[in-house]
């Protein structure tokens, strides 16, 4: 077999490296559109000319728009799944005023990330394939609560993931109306005195003493 000339591996790792760069952009390009327009006003053809390729470079690294969103949202859900962990850590302290500080944090994750916010529903509602990408997502949450899963039976641990879950959910939802869309206005401190009164005696566990 003949091997490569050093001149050939270096046009190759060339051609690599645009490919990933090329990647990338169009990876940013995306998430600007959709945070900008939310998902079903933005083309694929939007999203290529912002790099300044033609629709054929673009399949050459996305099947189609909901691949790009899912790689646009990769580092999001990996942000959550490591929010989620550090809730797993606050429950075990059993500490009501560390839970608040949490909550406290956890609308400042939102404020991080509600740019996408839209263009995630959005894609739910349209797109069966991320419909199924959010609910894989929704599901790593309570799995990175092992702690919290533990002090829960073992035939009552779906009903501690369904709370975790319905944590997430409402506070989507809160989040949604209260920052992005002001149909509900109340003081930060307020809604995380409210979301602490609510949630913090519906996550305890079971006692099983």
């Amino acid at each position: 077999m003949t091997r490569p000339t050093p001149s050939a591996r270096r046009r190759g790792a060339l051609r690599e490296e645009q490919k990933r760069a090329t990647r990338s952009r169009l990876i940013e390009a995306a998430r600007i559109q959709f945070a900008t327009r939310g998902y079903a006003a933005v083309t694929i053809d939007d999203i290529a000319s912002d790099v300044g390729c033609s629709r054929a470079t673009f399949y050459l690294h996305f099947p189609g728009k909901v691949d790009i969103l899912r790689a646009v949202s990769e580092n999001d859900v990996q942000s959550a799944v490591e929010f989620y962990a550090t809730l797993d850590a606050v429950l075990a302290t059993g500490s009501r005023d560390a839970f608040a500080r949490w909550l406290t944090d956890a609308t400042a994750w939102f404020d991080t990330h509600k740019d996408m916010l839209a263009a995630w529903n959005q894609a739910t509602a349209l797109e069966p394939e991320f419909t199924a990408t959010a609910r894989e997502g929704l599901h790593a949450l309570p799995e990175a609560m092992p702690r919290y899963l533990a002090r829960w039976p073992e035939d009552q641990r779906e009903e501690a993931r369904l709370r975790i879950e319905l944590l997430v959910a409402q506070l989507e939802r809160f989040f949604a109306r209260w920052a992005l869309y002001g149909t509900i206005e109340v003081p930060r401190e307020t809604a995380v005195e409210v979301l602490t009164d609510i949630w913090f005696p519906a996550l305890a566990a079971p006692d099983v003493s």
